[in-house]
């Protein structure tokens, strides 16, 4: 299989450091608010990764973080009047419990920074020891920038460049305006840790680079995040570690797309957060997915006002093919392993979820024309699909209960079941026009429309469409 490494800029084949086992880390929440869609797409891109991984042999250890203190989350708990600590421990909850309503599943390790902080101080002084770092006056500790040469690489970006587009702050405690803070001293009132440069808490970036080493040592093959994050806190984690280590830090960086909504980046001044919460409360959590994948991860998704009720509809149309066979011939077997082959070959070429579901529709169309023919195969067909696309979260519900979910959420979306009969002549209609049977599709047609319904036409086949 091939992965993007964002570190080299193209797709490499995926070797791992051991023979068979995979450490793989992304980056999660700060909990200084709730989860909105760009949370949720994260979290389920690194989900499928670490499952199509395990589908191909590998044991993958799979850590995911809590940014639990940090400046925005202290600023919350000034504002609510709840201690910082108390603030992040109810954040992560009800995150904790949306992303179960999502389904998407818990890391294999799950690190936060409060926990770690014997482990983050220790860090920052062997940084120190080693000259890459130096504490100020007023009891923070910078990062050298200068002292770490290959500052930049994820990025590829020179420093001149990156001041350009980072606030700096405390310019007059730091040698140089490029450095960053590994301990931020307190401010009156503020959560803290002691620590030897005084009463303080740690920065973001440095609490990744201690977590992770703390969890796998001094490597690990796979590291991923937002593509936001590649500048400046995975550049940042890459000076922090290689300087304490001297080691390559990360084999793989991976990064997501952003969300973007009707074209603008979605960001809380813009106030175009769309929360998951809410996205759930009108879609189910398949059509979420099934709206969120169908783009490459890398890619960013434009989020318009039709993606997930059209995503719902297309899921909805796959749920009542899938509740006929399965009504008609019962559960199947999973017996059509060209289908999981062509899953795996499409997801090998770095995780393409987008080509993946592409395949849906041909399938899918296949399986309708094998009900049409009483061909009772389609029922393994249908069974093979749903242990396959399992992986991406998809059709893992009982067919009547998606529906009714569907309905339930979204009353407009639900439509009036189409009769047996019409689909039938439909099917008729488009094996004749296949065989260019010009007079019995049109006789068809009349049939369908004395029924009360159309039959729209399209590149991939065809809907029924009630008049």
């Amino acid at each position: 299989m091939r992965i993007y490494n964002s570190l080299t800029r193209r797709k490499e084949e995926f070797v791992p450091l051991e023979e068979g086992k995979v450490k793989m880390y992304a980056c999660g929440i700060t909990v200084s608010g709730e989860a909105h869609v760009g949370h949720g797409y994260q979290a389920l891109i690194y989900d499928i990764m670490r499952k199509f991984l395990e589908k191909q042999g590998y044991a993958v250890t799979y850590a995911r973080n809590y940014t639990d203190v940090d400046d925005k989350i202290i600023a919350k708990s000034k504002e609510t009047g709840i201690p910082a600590d108390k603030y992040a421990a109810m954040m992560i909850e009800k995150i904790n419990g949306v992303m179960r309503e999502m389904e998407i599943d818990d890391p294999t390790l799950w690190l936060k920074a409060t926990e770690n902080i014997d482990n983050i101080i220790d860090f920052i002084q062997r940084l120190i020891e080693k000259g890459n770092a130096y504490p100020a006056a007023n009891g923070d500790v910078y990062f050298s920038v200068e002292s770490f040469k290959r500052y930049g690489c994820l990025s590829n970006r020179s420093v001149e460049d990156m001041l350009n587009g980072v606030r700096v702050e405390n310019d007059e405690e730091k040698r140089n305006p490029a450095d960053f803070a590994l301990w931020k001293s307190a401010k009156e009132g503020e959560i803290c840790w002691d620590s030897p440069w005084g009463k303080g808490r740690p920065g973001w970036h440095i609490e990744c680079s201690a977590m992770n080493r703390a969890a796998f040592g001094d490597r690990i093959d796979i590291h991923g995040g937002g593509r936001d994050l590649i500048f400046p806190h995975h550049e940042n984690e890459i000076a922090q570690s290689e300087s304490l280590t001297g080691k390559q830090f990360a084999k793989y960086w991976t990064h997501n797309g952003l969300i973007k909504v009707n074209g603008q980046k979605m960001s809380k001044s813009l106030g175009n957060s769309l929360l998951l919460e809410d996205l759930l409360k009108k879609y189910t959590n398949e059509a979420i997915k099934f709206a969120l994948l169908q783009n490459n991860y890398r890619n960013d998704i434009n989020i318009t006002d039709d993606l997930f009720p059209e995503a719902e509809k297309h899921l909805t149309a796959f749920y009542e093919t899938i509740g006929a066979v399965e009504n008609k011939f019962g559960k199947g077997s999973a017996g059509n392993p060209a289908i999981d082959r062509k899953f795996d070959e499409d997801m090998s070429e770095d995780f393409n979820t987008s080509l993946a579901l592409s395949e849906l529709y041909p399938l899918f169309k296949s399986v309708e024309k094998k009900l049409a023919a009483n061909d009772s195969s389609c029922a393994d067909d249908v069974a093979q699909i749903r242990k396959t696309y399992s992986l991406l979260g998809l059709f893992k519900k009982d067919a009547a209960s998606y529906l009714a979910e569907v309905a339930q959420k979204n009353p407009q979306s639900a439509k009036e079941e189409i009769p047996a009969e019409v689909k039938e002549l439909a099917e008729r209609r488009w094996q004749a026009k296949s065989n260019r049977n010009w007079v019995e599709a049109d006789g068809l047609r009349a049939q369908i429309d004395g029924l009360g319904y159309a039959v729209k036409d399209g590149k991939d086949g065809y809907t029924i469409i009630k008049k």
